[in-house]
């Protein structure tokens, strides 16, 4: 009876002492679990606050020169104000922040602080910006508040800026916040929430390179926010600099002889593709893009009849007009539909069907042939001998001259142009294509769109006997080209008509301003208004260094608006001066 008295005592103390080692463990996981999930974000947070401090060191952008070394975009030295959000979220922190930032002239309520707080988190240690774009003696200033350091510090920070202002806004483009749907298609870059990302021209498309790579700094701190110690250290590296093949005298110079038409000037190097001058009016400052841009600027920006930021050089499709005649001419030449020989007889309009086609002399050009058409840009000759090319080879011809493709030039938003056809007609329009629809496209009007980009690089493949080359913005990038696949004989009598045209044609006014060049008028139709001057011409005429394209919208007639531009941009990068007009004569007096 006692053993089995004894035996129940010490099976009861056993179970006893199982369910309390049982209990202990369960209570231990619970607690683990408690810690080390539940409450695990709050740990960190107390944790970091008291150990480490993470500062990320923006890098200095790469600068971006003219040819000639002039600055494009520099930088220069601003402060930030920083915060860490571990210390902006204590209780009360917010409003304290704010209230310093706003008796110091940095007007942010608290709730722009906690939206700019959720913007750049991403951890609890990592600092973010709180304001930016200090002067040195607004940061002198601001550190002088008692209550600044409580959740605060500065950090130096370089800022973008454009010393040539609107006279290259479109070349070199210009940086800016990054958003957050640009943040989410770069989650492997080194980009965080506030820093700048180019956003158009160089600025965008060598981004990569003109970044640079951020610093870090780590350091240890007590729970005071004190430093303790050096944790690690990384310097940031400056981006990569660019030197442009851009010749800013030339780019000034646009914009004074486009005045106040809407338009484009574009030259270019017709061996090498180097792009000395491209200029797009209107134009826009890019600085306030990085300083911060007022309501009254932005409106003025995106107004939808000037629409400044449209860089019309590689954006605006317009019909090529009679600069597109040499597209036709080298096509019937090529097809073997005409020789130097053959002529039209022009009476000042021609008869297809029912439809008389006008030519722009009402009284007619008589007969002429291939040169003397181009000379003159008589359009019945084209209109003509198109009718017996047919539209299928006309347009192989003008694949040829790199209508309807893109250049291939360094910058964001360059559009294809429209090279047309049956086939596009019927699928967009849903049309059959007519007769008249190649007598239009003859003389580059009807369905047919080009950039002056893409008119340039066909021009220079003419001046430069047969090279469809890549238009290049960046002086490192390794020139490209293509053959024209146009036979030589072809593109010498191309090369003919155009001296003729500037020289005792349509164009004769664009050689008289220093240079003998060799070009083609145009003039479009344009829907909405005035008729769009072109002028497409290169020089030295019989030695080919430079081409130039000038689109005048509304500006009437070619060879009288847009011709002069062209002769005076060509004397200044030949001749390296502006031309001089002559004085004007003073009456004699007795």
């Amino acid at each position: 009876m006692f053993n089995r008295q004894a035996r129940f005592n010490i099976d009861r103390r056993i179970r006893l002492l199982q369910f309390i080692v049982l209990f202990s463990v369960a209570v231990l996981l619970m607690s683990l679990f408690f810690f080390q999930v539940i409450k695990a974000n709050e740990y960190v947070r107390l944790a970091s606050q008291n150990r480490l401090r993470i500062i990320r060191m923006s890098p200095q952008r790469g600068t971006i020169t003219d040819s000639k070394g002039a600055p494009l975009a520099a930088n220069v030295r601003t402060f930030s104000v920083n915060g860490y959000p571990v210390d902006l979220q204590r209780e009360g922190s917010i409003k304290l922040v704010s209230s310093v930032l706003m008796r110091n002239g940095i007007p942010i309520n608290e709730e722009e602080l906690k939206k700019l707080i959720e913007k750049q988190y991403s951890a609890p240690y990592r600092a973010i910006t709180v304001a930016s774009n200090l002067t040195f003696a607004q940061a002198a200033e601001l550190i002088t508040d008692k209550d600044f350091s409580e959740a605060l510090f500065l950090s130096p920070v370089w800022k973008r800026t454009y010393p040539a202002g609107n006279f290259t806004a479109h070349v070199v483009g210009y940086v800016s916040e990054i958003t957050k749907e640009e943040l989410e298609a770069r989650k492997d870059s080194s980009y965080r929430g506030g820093d700048m990302i180019g956003k158009n021209g160089i600025e965008a498309w060598y981004d990569e390179e003109l970044q640079g790579l951020p610093g870090e700094e780590v350091i240890e701190v007590d729970a005071k926010g004190r430093k303790l110690r050096d944790i690690s250290y990384s310097p940031p590296q400056k981006g990569s600099d660019a030197v442009l093949t851009i010749d800013l005298a030339a780019q000034r110079y646009a914009a004074e002889l486009i005045g106040n038409f809407r338009g484009a000037v574009v030259a270019m190097d017709v061996n090498d593709g180097s792009v000395k001058c491209l200029y797009s009016s209107p134009s826009y400052d890019p600085n306030p893009f990085t300083w911060g841009i007022s309501n009254k600027e932005w409106a003025a920006l995106t107004d939808h009849k000037e629409r400044p930021m449209m860089n019309r050089v590689i954006s605006g499709g317009y019909p090529p007009a009679s600069t597109f005649k040499i597209v036709t001419a080298s096509s019937v030449l090529e097809n073997k539909v005409v020789n130097t020989s053959t002529t039209v007889r022009c009476p000042g309009y021609f008869e297809l069907g029912d439809r008389r086609f006008r030519c722009w002399l009402r009284t007619g050009h008589g007969t002429v042939n291939v040169l003397r058409a181009l000379r003159d840009s008589c359009d019945v000759y084209f209109y003509q001998t198109a009718t017996w090319l047919g539209i299928d080879r006309l347009i192989k011809t003008a694949e040829k001259y790199g209508v309807g493709e893109k250049t291939g030039i360094d910058l964001l938003g360059e559009i294809s142009g429209t090279i047309a056809g049956p086939e596009w007609k019927k699928e967009r329009i849903g049309e059959n294509w007519y007769g008249g629809d190649t007598v239009n496209y003859s003389i580059g009007q009807g369905y047919v769109l080009m950039t002056p980009v893409q008119l340039l690089r066909a021009y220079a493949a003419v001046a430069n006997g047969g090279k469809l080359v890549k238009p290049r913005i960046n002086s490192k990038a390794i020139p490209e080209y293509r053959k024209l696949e146009i036979a030589p004989e072809t593109i010498k009598i191309i090369q003919e008509g155009l001296r003729e045209v500037a020289s005792t044609g349509t164009g004769r006014r664009a050689s008289s301003f220093g240079v003998q060049i060799a070009g083609k008028t145009g003039t479009a139709q344009n829907a909405h208004g005035e008729d769009h001057a072109w002028f497409a011409g290169y020089a030295p005429a019989n030695a080919p260094r430079y081409a130039v394209v000038v689109i005048a919208e509304a500006g009437k007639g070619g060879g009288a608006v847009a011709g002069p531009i062209v002769g005076k941009m060509l004397n200044l990068l030949i001749n390296g001066n502006k031309y001089a007009e002559p004085a004007p004569v003073k009456p004699k007096t007795e």
